[in-house]
């Protein structure tokens, strides 16, 4: 017997009903949970892995992890492209789940394998046999492995889990995402703190091959969970990718470089969609708007199919300009981004300071000091959303307190603080040491190691208010439609500022130990100037911010957005075809222009 297509529908519609809903979150949140603490434990304490196993010095240690954060930052870009447009979320994420496993993997053989490290020396007393190429391919093989995985999980988890949930037909739907949002953003801030504690503890106390081991342990638990709950997911089609649509605007706008662009009050000569607010571009970045010119009606039609890289609507130009016109103000990101992966040297300095907490038994680890920036950032973000936007909504009649740009600004002012606080207390932590005899030998200093806490606060404060400051204002400029622009463009930020960082730490080596001097960045942090090395962050970060208020200005107000068609329903469809006897569009040929 036949069974009809409407009956087929229906078997669809009644079996994907019964997938998904709360019952996945348990898989999807641990898989983003299990890869948190994997990796950032691991970032937390790497350098002393780098400098103990491998030998590097301080400044090339700190240069390997400011690339693997890096290449880990931007690879979320590429993740989030290649799900939307070819594979879905969720061959993206169990891809990104068997490659970041694999990574672990690697790196755990490289604490296993005698061979796979050089001899065992200490630096401090000889000179150490540097690592082979062969050694270094593996440990670096670890690394793109992990960065890669994480470009399949960080950008997709999130939008995977309210795939699960959503639901337009339960009245109960939107409190239901907004319980998972702040439940799945918990789990992170948890993750990241049982990360840089419990990890790095167990990695001091108990070896690297413990220490590697259990987050392999955990990665192998966080892929085995996300499989098994395959069958219960909700699993959408790749779509139409936004980085498609930019692309078409700009082929279109270079097919069309040669055309006049009609007078300013002219209709007609634009191709819009039906219904749309959007029939006229803007006058900002006028030579994009030759995207969206009708050139030939007639021979649109007859190549439909490929309309969208001949011509495109105007919301399809706008929304490029939109990315366009944030720019300036991203990369004032960039200078932020070095300060908040300033990882590698505060664990060097506390393991030259005396870490005892309160008796001579308890020691606080050298890499866990990261926790207190992570304390601050959630303590912050509760603390202002519940007790400060009230009291500061009286005084500046806005519901939301300060605006997107105001605390981009206030954390850029604090990362300044923050970098000259660092030059300070490492100053003073220097000039412990050679009072104590220690200038020119390594040693441990009387100074508690505690005197690093303040510009781990300062800095996870500044990253409280930029980087959520940033998404939230990326999020108002774009559409919905958009709005994973937002966290792939902080990403981005965050990635270059890695690069960044990994120049800067480069040109100052070669340039200061030139002429037989000691390098500001040299492994032994008593005879070398970190402090120096602190004060350049500090002098770039004010610069930063005297650009950013530039670039804030130059923007104008944020609350001149235009109607973006959110309730057309258009999001992730295709452009509409031209139909001369039914589109509401006036047809011109644009060669008579």
């Amino acid at each position: 017997m036949e069974i009809s297509y409407d009956e087929k529908q229906n078997k669809k519609i009644a079996s994907q009903s019964r997938k998904g809903g709360a019952r996945t979150m348990p898989f999807i949140i641990a898989n983003e949970t299990f890869e948190k603490v994997a990796s950032v434990g691991l970032q937390a304490n790497m350098i002393l892995y780098l400098k103990t196993k491998y030998h590097m010095s301080s400044a090339a240690g700190a240069t390997v992890i400011f690339l693997w954060s890096a290449i880990s930052n931007f690879m979320p870009s590429i993740g989030a492209f290649v799900s939307d447009s070819y594979l879905g979320r969720f061959r993206i994420i169990a891809l990104g789940t068997l490659i970041s496993l694999l990574g672990l993997i690697v790196l755990w053989i490289t604490a296993i394998v005698p061979e796979a490290t050089p001899p065992f020396c200490d630096s401090t007393v000889e000179q150490c046999i540097s690592a082979t190429p062969a050694q270094l391919m593996l440990l670096y093989s670890s690394f793109v492995l992990m960065a890669i995985g994480a470009g399949g999980i960080r950008p997709c988890s999130l939008a995977f889990g309210a795939d699960q949930l959503h639901n337009p037909n339960n009245p109960n739907n939107e409190r239901l995402l907004q319980s998972f949002f702040n439940w799945y953003y918990a789990s992170v801030g948890i993750s990241i703190i049982i990360s840089v504690t419990i990890i790095v503890y167990i990695q001091d106390k108990a070896g690297w091959i413990v220490g590697f081991g259990v987050p392999v342990g955990l990665m192998f638990l966080s892929t085995v969970l996300f499989l098994l709950g395959s069958p219960l997911y909700v699993k959408i089609k790749a779509n139409k990718s936004l980085f498609t649509g930019f692309v078409q605007v700009i082929s279109a706008a270079w097919k069309n470089r040669h055309l006049a662009l009609p007078p300013r009050d002219s209709d007609g000569w634009y191709h819009y969609q039906k219904g749309s607010a959007f029939t006229v571009p803007t006058e900002k970045l006028r030579f994009l708007n030759k995207a969206c010119i009708i050139r030939n009606p007639v021979k649109d039609m007859e190549y439909s199919n490929q309309i969208s890289w001949n011509v495109c609507t105007v919301k399809q130009v706008e929304e490029l300009k939109a990315v366009i016109k944030v720019l300036p103000i991203w990369s004032t990101g960039i200078i932020i981004g070095v300060t908040i992966s300033q990882q590698s040297f505060p664990v060097l300095q506390a393991l030259t300071m005396d870490k005892h907490v309160f008796t001579e038994n308890i020691e606080f680890p050298a890499g866990s000091f990261g926790v207190f920036g992570i304390l601050t950032l959630t303590l912050w973000v509760a603390i202002y959303d519940r007790i400060l936007v009230p009291l500061l909504a009286k005084f500046t009649n806005r519901t939301k307190g300060l605006s997107n740009k105001e605390r981009i600004g206030i954390g850029l002012a604090i990362s300044c603080l923050a970098m000259a606080t660092s030059a300070l207390v490492e100053k003073k932590r220097r000039d412990t040491a050679v009072r104590e005899g220690l200038a020119h030998k390594f040693g441990t200093v009387s100074m508690s190691a505690f005197w690093l806490v303040p510009q781990h606060c300062l800095v996870g404060l500044g990253e409280a208010l930029n980087a959520i400051g940033q998404i939230e204002f990326y999020y108002s400029q774009f559409p919905k439609s958009m709005s994973s622009i937002g966290v792939a463009l902080l990403a981005l930020g965050m990635a270059v500022g890695n690069l960044v960082g990994t120049l800067i730490i480069s040109v100052l080596d070669n340039v200061t130990k030139r002429g037989g001097n000691l390098s500001w960045v040299a492994t032994n942090l008593n005879m070398a100037h970190y402090d120096y090395y602190y004060w350049i962050l500090c002098f770039l970060s004010v610069i930063n911010l005297i650009y950013y208020l530039v670039c804030s200005w130059a923007y104008g107000s944020c609350d001149d957005i235009q109607d973006w068609d959110e309730d057309q329903g258009m999001k992730g469809e295709e452009l509409s075809r031209l139909d001369l006897k039914s589109s509401p569009l006036v047809f011109y040929s644009a060669s008579s222009v």
